[in-house]
């Protein structure tokens, strides 16, 4: 059975969804199956980030609806083999209730090594739909105030439905600007302001930027893409030490 995980942030903006797919490539790269479920019901983004916008057919709302089988609403993408895509519907009106995420994903688990669940910023039904089938979270944030408070609300939103295991990932850090912003004195502080375990920072990178926006293929040596690639063999179980944050 796959490994199911939720990627979530209290807040919008700190990209998550970048996040979701650059780990998804960067499991495939590592010879595993991985499946994308975008959760974001109306604001999708990862079919356009996976290269599939034009091919897309039908969503994970056809296929509750029973006007598509599930198979024909997963897609390859076209530039990572190994990594496909359960996209999200077009309307918010056909969020998939948590009961029925429960069991559309335990029966999608016996396919992939891994399902990421790309989770709409918010704690509305989105976010209960999302959580419902993950085993454990992501909780995605800026080093910023703002995000880190939000991303606390989350931390205690997931514990209220029962996703104890959770950890911390620091996105978009550049070091230049949080010495500039002077708000926390260290990555201590920063975690103890989201309350949640630290497994990766990701630095800010352009090139990741670029290859969501363009949808073909994400880099595979640049500062952030090989953060990520770290972060998946965290996930794998290895042991592998977070970089110094001087070189970011």
């Amino acid at each position: 059975m796959g490994v199911v995980t939720v990627i979530t942030s209290g807040k919008g903006g700190v990209g998550k969804s970048t996040l979701a797919a650059g780990l998804g490539s960067a499991m495939a790269k590592r010879g595993k199956r991985a499946l994308l479920i975008d959760g974001d019901a109306g604001l999708s983004c990862l079919d356009h980030m996976l290269g599939i916008a034009q091919e897309r057919v039908y969503d994970v709302g056809d296929v509750i609806s029973g006007n598509a089988e599930l198979n024909r609403a997963i897609y390859r993408c076209p530039w990572q083999e190994r990594l496909y895509l359960l996209a999200a519907p077009f309307s918010e009106a056909e969020i998939v209730s948590p009961g029925v995420m429960k069991q559309l994903v335990s029966a999608l688990a016996r396919y992939y090594d891994y399902i990421f669940i790309d989770c709409p910023a918010g704690l509305g039904a989105g976010f209960a739909s999302a959580v419902a089938a993950a085993e454990r979270a992501l909780l995605v944030s800026t080093p910023d105030p703002v995000c880190l408070r939000n991303a606390a609300r989350t931390r205690v939103a997931l514990e209220h439905e029962g996703l104890l295991q959770q950890r911390l990932v620091v996105n978009r850090f550049s070091g230049e600007a949080f010495r500039r912003q002077g708000v926390y004195h260290s990555l201590d502080d920063v975690i103890d302001a989201a309350g949640v375990r630290l497994i990766a920072v990701i630095p800010e990178d352009p090139g990741l930027a670029a290859a969501g926006a363009g949808g073909s293929g994400f880099p595979e040596h640049t500062q952030g893409a090989l953060a990520i690639g770290r972060l998946a063999a965290r996930l794998e179980g290895e042991q592998v030490p977070l970089v110094s944050l001087r070189r970011f």
